[in-house]
């Protein structure tokens, strides 16, 4: 009697704590959306602590590194990023498909500098991230295919060139996005008139594209400090 009473009481004091410990994980999430979006993967831990009205403890308690917490914020939003090149395979005009798709995911850096970085980075612990960005990229590859064999995508053109793009356009993003925010579209309307095959004649030949594993190494070390991350 006295054993199950204890337990039930147990169980009285350790509920509340659950809902607690839900409550603080959706406060912290809801402040690294606010948070990362104004001021990308820059902003420290401690700012997101401060938006969400927690202390740095309790955060790190919840989500040990900068990676965890990207994982956790934008996992579903990297889902997305990645159905976008299965609707642009669904075109059937591959060049149009291929544009699109470039705009939309320059569109999808322009609306959150956080999710901006978070195509130019890599994160090993955000492990629903790194999958997406995996499976978007295989996709890439298909659409890139698809553009060439109908003559209008450059033949020169690397997926490289996406990364690039999107590094560039990460850095027009959070340059430009107080005072000009549609920037990026003059950016990325220039770089798709580029990637455009208007015939070799009057082009010069591109330099060599750097490799995936340098790019790759690249975008790892790009992530701040903070991720805590390692290989």
């Amino acid at each position: 009697m006295d054993s199950d009473g204890s337990a039930i009481a147990q169980g009285k004091r350790t509920q509340p704590l659950r809902r607690d410990a839900a409550r603080n994980r959706e406060r912290i999430l809801a402040a690294a959306c606010t948070v990362f979006a104004r001021e990308g993967l820059s902003a420290s831990m401690a700012s997101v602590a401060r938006e969400a009205g927690v202390g740095i403890a309790t955060l790190f308690r919840r989500f040990p590194a900068l990676g965890d917490l990207v994982d956790a914020v934008f996992a579903e939003r990297m889902n997305a990023y990645s159905q976008l090149v299965e609707q642009a395979l669904a075109d059937p005009d591959p060049w149009r498909g291929f544009t699109g798709y470039v705009e939309s995911v320059c569109a999808m850096q322009a609306a959150d500098r956080g999710f901006a970085d978070v195509l130019t980075m890599t994160f090993p612990r955000a492990k629903g991230v790194e999958h997406a960005r995996i499976n978007a990229y295989r996709g890439f590859l298909k659409l890139t295919q698809r553009a060439k064999a109908t003559g209008r995508l450059r033949p020169d053109f690397a997926h490289q060139d996406l990364v690039i793009l999107l590094t560039a356009n990460a850095g027009v993003i959070a340059a430009t996005h107080e005072t000009a925010p549609d920037t990026w579209r003059r950016l990325v309307a220039y770089m798709l008139q580029a990637f455009e095959n208007h015939g070799s004649e009057h082009r010069g030949r591109l330099p060599k594209p750097p490799s995936a594993k340098a790019l790759d190494q690249a975008m790892y070390r790009n992530a701040p400090a903070s991720a805590a991350d390692s290989r």
